[in-house]
């Protein structure tokens, strides 16, 4: 169960976090100068590979139980018509992928991934930022805990996604608050907006900018603009972080609740690597802000955990690679 019962306790988990395991980082890296290859042949593989052995606290891990989650929340600024969908569509959804018929039920099987889907109060959508703070404390609390409490003890790779109608729209004042810029340098097409509801939710987000802009660190930026899934995801990776368990980044809503880590806690987020760059346009600049490289660049805008979905097998196969592959000496083959 979690560990905290309120947003200071949550800072201070995070204060507590542990960092990667530096003798396995040594080992995995010195393993790696031995393996049947010349030098760097595998490119970034070789060092996907050796920060995940770092995290693991083992120079030559296997990844054996992958674990997608995806959050579903609702959100009382979509009530301004900020996304071309209506917010029933977030419960619908929720439904496809209970009874396996949305694109990440498919993109789980072939990872060989265990996929929960959490929920949240979907009859209770969030307060409009543009009026106030998105959530309580109490209700950011209650999102944290449960995606702190959905990561599986067994759990050696997590990937988290979200899906809920308008959460672009969070994504990018949260962008902007964190990183600085005007709405119209994060505010995007999200499901496929015509002009003048680009317009109108750019105007959404400024409002929210112009209200909760510079009123505290990354986790009350969260609180102020965000979303129940958005929080949820945060909870999830702080709570992986605590188990050693190495994360890939899903797409823009995604990276965006991943700031509010790394805009209060510095390193937060040190044991996730980002899955993929997604076609959303702000995507890129938040990426580069978080020097954070993509594994993968697919024109994906999807959300629900599905680039980084399809990231799960690019880290196997780095790990695969660095643990199964013999050595010069295990091999009988001579070395340069």
């Amino acid at each position: 169960m979690a560990e905290f019962s309120d947003l200071d306790g949550f800072r201070a988990a995070l204060a507590s976090l542990p960092q990667q395991d530096s003798t396995a980082l040594s080992g995995a890296a010195e393993r790696n100068g031995q393996l049947t290859k010349p030098p760097g042949a595998l490119g970034r593989l070789e060092d996907v590979a050796q920060w995940y052995a770092a995290w693991r606290g083992n120079p030559a891990p296997r990844i054996t139980a992958p674990q997608i989650i995806v959050f579903a929340g609702n959100h009382g600024v979509a009530a301004q018509g900020v996304s071309a969908f209506p917010p029933e569509v977030t419960e619908q959804m929720v439904m496809n992928f209970q009874h396996g018929g949305a694109a990440i039920n498919q993109l789980a099987r072939v990872a060989g991934a265990h996929l929960d889907v959490h929920a949240l109060e979907l009859d209770r959508p969030t307060d409009d930022f543009t009026e106030g703070p998105a959530m309580s404390e109490t209700d950011m609390v209650a999102a944290l805990t449960a995606g702190w409490d959905a990561v599986r003890a067994d759990t050696d790779l997590l990937v988290v996604g979200e899906m809920g109608i308008g959460n672009t729209t969070p994504a990018a004042a949260l962008s902007a608050a964190l990183l600085g810029g005007e709405a119209e340098d994060w505010t995007g097409r999200g499901t496929g907006v015509d002009d003048a509801g680009l317009l109108n939710k750019t105007r959404v987000v400024a409002e929210g900018l112009a209200l909760h802009k510079g009123q505290g660190d990354g986790i009350e930026t969260l609180r102020r603009l965000g979303g129940r899934e958005l929080a949820a995801m945060v909870g999830a990776i702080a709570r992986a972080r605590a188990l050693r368990i190495p994360v890939i980044l899903d797409g823009f809503i995604c990276t965006s609740a991943a700031a509010c880590l790394a805009y209060t806690r510095d390193g937060a987020l040190d044991h996730c690597i980002a899955g993929h760059m997604s076609a959303e346009g702000a995507h890129p600049r938040l990426l580069e802000a978080l020097d954070k490289e993509p594994l993968l660049t697919l024109g994906l805008r999807l959300g629900e955990a599905s680039g980084a979905a399809l990231a799960i097998n690019i880290v196997k196969a780095a790990v695969e690679c660095h643990s199964g592959m013999a050595t010069f000496a295990e091999a009988g083959v001579s070395g340069a």
